[in-house]
């Protein structure tokens, strides 16, 4: 099996980035930040502290839904929180076969992990907003959730177990094995 192309989704600051290119490093396959496709007038409004509406996020999310596509064949990594099971069933109308991970940690654990960085454009003020419409992957979708108190590195691990398991020999095109 060649590896399906995977949405990292969650919260601000629960490692979307971080475990997506680790994955996508450990996979073989291209990673990409769905920050850098949001569109001016949307990082705008978030810069300003104000949480996106869904006028502003289904463009935003068609193209995250396009990259999916474009990056099917070979394999795609993309971080995009996809809070809603609405967005996640946009991008699965680009790509059926996609497989969602979903980070998933304490809002206080989260909140002092922004309070250590800085975000381009997202405010931390916004977490809140963030976990008010989160909709929590259910069991008809394919994906794993995964703790974020984990170290990336056992989080990728569990991730490339997980792909694995769905495949009748339990390995992946893609992946380099020796270091399992």
């Amino acid at each position: 099996m060649s590896v399906p192309p995977i949405v990292v989704m969650g919260v601000q600051g629960s490692g979307k980035s971080t475990i997506g290119a680790l994955l996508a490093e450990r996979l073989g396959v291209r990673f990409l930040d769905g920050d850098t496709l949001h569109p001016a007038a949307n990082i705008a409004v978030m810069a300003a502290g104000q949480a996106l509406q869904d006028e502003h996020r289904l463009p935003w999310l068609n193209e995250v839904g396009r990259q999916l596509a474009a990056g099917s064949p070979d394999g795609i990594v993309i971080a995009c929180s996809a809070l809603k099971r609405s967005y996640r069933d946009l991008l699965r109308s680009h790509a059926a076969s996609l497989f969602i991970v979903h980070p998933q940690g304490p809002i206080d654990v989260i909140a002092a992990r922004l309070r250590a960085r800085t975000h381009e454009f997202m405010p931390a003020a916004l977490l809140q907003s963030q976990y008010d419409t989160l909709e929590p992957c259910t069991d008809d979708e394919r994906g794993i959730t995964v703790d974020i108190v984990e170290p990336p590195v056992t989080i990728v691990e569990r991730i490339v177990a997980a792909l694995a398991a769905e495949t009748k020999g339990g390995e992946l095109d893609h992946v380099d094995n020796h270091t399992r």
